[in-house]
């Protein structure tokens, strides 16, 4: 998965790092982070926590398969977890890039964007 997402975004003109899974941060630059989640219980609310916590002020993208297609994306469930949007996975590259679109607007060759996917 975060391959695909890496390839989307890149071919869309965005910058990309990989940050190291559980929250450790990339180089602390980053416009987005995007966290793909699994939400048993309470696993997922506290990987998100833990991004948060690494990215301070820093949009968060909740991916996961434990959300059911055609939640809006900015919605309440996206208010619940803290987080900017929440996309329901298999996700397609259209989702993806108008979610992020959405948060940090289109990329730049004045100032590349990044993303983090998690």
């Amino acid at each position: 998965m975060r391959g695909l997402l890496r390839e989307w975004l890149s071919e869309a003109g965005y910058r990309v790092c990989e940050g190291a899974p559980r929250g450790v941060p990339c180089a602390g630059t980053e416009d987005l982070v995007i966290a793909s989640v699994y939400m048993p219980k309470r696993a997922g609310a506290q990987l998100l926590r833990e991004v948060q916590a690494a990215h301070p002020g820093t949009p968060v993208i909740a991916i996961s398969g434990q959300f059911r297609s055609g939640l809006p994306a900015a919605g309440t469930t996206a208010q619940m977890l803290g987080v900017q949007r929440v996309l329901a996975k298999p996700l397609s590259r259209s989702d993806l890039l108008e979610a992020v679109r959405a948060i940090i607007g289109a990329p730049s060759r004045a100032r590349e964007r990044t993303g983090c996917p998690y």
